[in-house]
């Protein structure tokens, strides 16, 4: 099996192997790029806050996230693969311990645990089989792994969700943004999920558009909300019961 080898993954692609043979996938990752622009001139015009390198690494991974899942949609081949989901869970891992450490303020020790526990989650999700019969359409119409992988990103949602609530519970800014980033990832999901379920439903002048352009869009504004959760309030240092006890700068509270 070859790295050169043609992977043929998604409605609008079908079994054509052509550079262009899926123009909405490719160009709608331009969407990664516009919000790691975005944050990044976000982060540009926080310049009290200090060099912040958590935000910038994000930032820039987002942007590689674009990059990969263009070359991806336009040679769709195995190495192509790799380029699209490597930086996507670099992303993952590098969020979460950004997360527990910086948001939540945890021990380093739970953060390690937390991290770990992600792995495990999102390992034990990969490996999660479907039956492909007539009892679930949307099962039965799926291509390559279960449901098309999105149960491989469950782990994401849930945390996510979990993160959010947390925060949430204690009055931290930056709250809303993430639970607002897991409810848009679900509607991401989703529509990654029923590509090929709705693929005919989905066809425009004699070719299928399915909906995975749309999963493009959806997780770029996921992305770029959790990357404002950590520009805008990464620096603060809630009390216990919430409030906030200033901003750090340089590593020290004014």
């Amino acid at each position: 099996m070859s790295m050169s080898d043609k992977v043929f993954r998604y409605c609008e692609r079908g079994g054509d192997p052509a550079f262009w043979a899926e123009p909405l996938n490719a160009i709608t990752n331009g969407a990664f790029l516009i919000a790691a622009v975005a944050a990044a001139v976000e982060l540009s015009r926080r310049r009290g806050d200090g060099w912040r390198i958590g935000p910038w690494l994000l930032t820039l991974l987002v942007f590689v996230i674009g990059v990969g899942s263009f070359l991806f949609h336009t040679y769709a081949t195995r190495w192509a693969a790799i380029a699209d989901v490597a930086p996507i869970g670099i992303f993952m891992l590098g969020y979460m311990g950004y997360a527990l450490a910086v948001l939540l303020r945890l021990h380093w020790s739970l953060v390690v645990i937390g991290v770990l526990g992600f792995v495990a989650a999102l390992y034990g999700a990969g490996e999660i089989q479907c039956q492909r019969t007539g009892l679930l359409s949307i099962t039965a119409a799926a291509r390559g792994p279960c449901l098309n992988g999105s149960p491989g990103y469950l782990p994401a949602l849930g945390a996510m969700i979990l993160i959010g609530a947390a925060l949430l519970a204690m009055r931290h800014k930056a709250g809303p943004y993430v639970l607002a980033a897991g409810g848009v990832f679900l509607v991401s999901l989703t529509l990654r999920t029923v590509d090929w379920e709705i693929c005919e439903l989905t066809r425009f002048a004699g070719r299928t558009l399915g909906t995975h352009f749309l999963w493009h869009v959806f997780n770029a504004t996921t992305l770029y909300l959790l990357l404002l959760a950590a520009i805008r309030h990464g620096v603060s240092r809630p009390r216990v019961d919430g409030a906030s006890t200033g901003r750090l700068a340089g590593g020290r509270a004014t």
